[in-house]
């Protein structure tokens, strides 16, 4: 895995990393445990543990690290009305318990002339609810007049201002906020950031806090387990776009980083490669303009979110295919992944494919082009759910609709990110040392052509417990020793896996 690191000056430099099919073994071979002297790690019960990088693996043997995409399920917030043309995202939908609801906010564009500028289209934030986060309703909220009615689903802190005032592209939940008036959180404004609270999420006031610097990009998301905000905001790079990583305890005072996650030389190389394959691939929506020498990539927007242990960022790496008369550029997206442990130092995965890319042209496709991420997906059971941005094309095509942008749903397995994979010869894994936690331990599988079998070691690489061999895809398989562990001695996990791929490992209570 190819690792990032920031420099003095804050640029982040990235290089290659793991392959999306099975490339390479895991981590370096050493044939013994750490010294018995040696400290352990902690693992905390209910924690999972990942398998982004080697830090927790003492040893590894014919294993391979694979990048999983999370399965598509097409649109499911789409413009329905007769004005609306285009519907996009940045936010994760949030779940208010009280009325048993998600909710999402969505920058929405229109058909309808602006009256406050020439040429324009009215444009603005808008909000939807959903049951069960398939189904999704437009409530009229009556707070900003639009083409003279007051009967659409707009959101207004200000009524007086139009598009970019009144842009509102971030909003989280924060259900730990002692103060019901400030339960949703956001940012106010396209072009900077002004930090403001609300106790629904439809209902604002800004904060006594400095604006935050941006362009017309940003992210949003909210680490629970640190309570701790955490955002993305757009400024420039060595290659075009790039963003800025500030965090904030109280939503008011915030910290930058001076951390630039941006685009480097490798992209630039793999734009080429990308934007080259995709012209010669029919199956996909095609640029309008297209040159060579303005071949260029850099990034969109970052979501970041919080994730056991780690931070996961979801760059959309812009690719641009040539410019445009109105001095913009032509081009596509890429989604893909990156993992932090420190919101500072970053490591893409997947050899930097894409964690989710663009569908064919076929008539429900709308993230044919544009692909804009969430701030973080909805934790669904088993499930992880991506509410992502889809759009048809950046340049309309002549003989495109006017119906642009959707919000689009991906799904992807709980913590099915990478995952550790053997074929029919069995591969094997010893993690570093650690003192059992309280809990049974837990692993996420998938076994269902093969087995996992585990033991539990000492220090001197000596089997202390042996478990029955785990088969099927189980995505919280227990784990059942045939003797206890002392939970005063290091020990370590020694995994056999066969014809199966290991995606985490966890203790729970009860």
């Amino acid at each position: 895995m190819g690792r990032s690191h920031v420099s003095r000056r804050g640029w982040l430099q990235s290089t290659a990393s793991l392959g999306v099919a099975a490339v390479g073994s895991v981590g370096p071979q050493r044939n013994i445990l750490r010294a018995a002297g040696a400290p352990a790690m902690g693992i905390v019960s209910g924690r999972r543990q990942l398998f982004f990088d080697d830090a927790h693996i003492q040893e590894s043997r014919g294993l391979t690290r694979t990048m999983h995409q999370p399965v598509k399920r097409g649109a499911v917030v789409m413009p329905d009305q007769s004005w609306e043309t285009s519907l996009q995202t940045r936010c994760v939908p949030a779940w208010d318990e009280r009325r048993g609801i998600y909710k999402l906010w969505m920058i929405t564009s229109t058909n309808l002339p602006d009256p406050n500028t020439k040429g324009a289209t009215i444009a603005g934030t808008t909000y939807a609810e959903s049951e069960d986060g398939i189904v999704w309703r437009k409530p009229v909220l009556r707070q900003w007049r639009v083409n003279g009615s007051l009967e659409n689903n707009f959101v207004a802190v200000n009524p007086q201002h139009s598009w970019p005032q009144n842009g509102i592209e971030n909003v989280v939940c924060d259900p730990d906020d002692p103060d019901p008036a400030r339960r949703y959180k956001g940012f106010y404004g396209v072009h900077g950031r002004r930090p403001m609270v609300g106790p629904d999420g439809v209902h604002w006031r800004l904060l006594e806090a400095p604006k935050l610097p941006s362009s017309d990009e940003s992210n949003l998301s909210y680490d629970r387990r640190r309570r701790t905000f955490i955002a993305t905001l757009k400024r420039g790079g060595p290659h075009g776009r790039s963003h800025a990583i500030w965090s904030s305890r109280d939503f008011s005072n915030w910290n930058n980083l001076q951390t630039l996650f941006h685009a480097d030389q490798i992209d630039q190389q793999r734009a080429v490669e990308n934007i080259n394959a995709r012209l010669a691939d029919q199956r996909f929506q095609q640029p309008v303009h297209r040159r060579p020498s303005d071949y260029n990539a850099d990034i969109y927007n970052l979501g970041i979110f919080a994730y056991e242990d780690w931070y996961i960022g979801m760059p959309a790496v812009y690719h641009a295919t040539g410019k445009v008369p109105s001095g913009n550029t032509d081009g596509f997206h890429l989604i893909q992944l990156a993992c932090s442990r420190d919101l500072r130092s970053w490591e893409r995965l997947g050899d930097r494919r894409p964690f989710i890319g663009p569908s064919p042209v076929t008539p429900n496709a709308w993230d044919r082009v544009q692909l804009l991420p969430p701030s973080a997906p909805v934790v669904r059971g088993d499930e992880l759910w991506f509410y992502y941005t889809g759009i048809k094309y950046r340049t309309r095509p002549a003989d495109s609709d006017e119906k642009a942008g959707a919000v689009c749903l991906a799904v992807l397995r709980r913590d099915g990110f990478v995952s550790l994979d053997a074929g029919a010869k069995a591969g094997s894994l010893t993690t570093t040392l650690f003192r059992w936690p309280s809990g049974t331990l837990h692993l996420n599988v998938d076994a269902s052509q093969g087995e996992v079998r585990v033991d539990v070691v000492d220090a001197d690489g000596r089997v202390l417990s042996r478990s029955k061999p785990i088969h099927g895809n189980r995505l919280s398989a227990e784990v059942s020793l045939e003797s206890p562990i002392d939970p005063n001695r290091p020990v370590a996990l020694q995994l056999m896996v066969r014809a199966a791929r290991l995606y985490s490992y966890w203790f729970a209570d009860g």
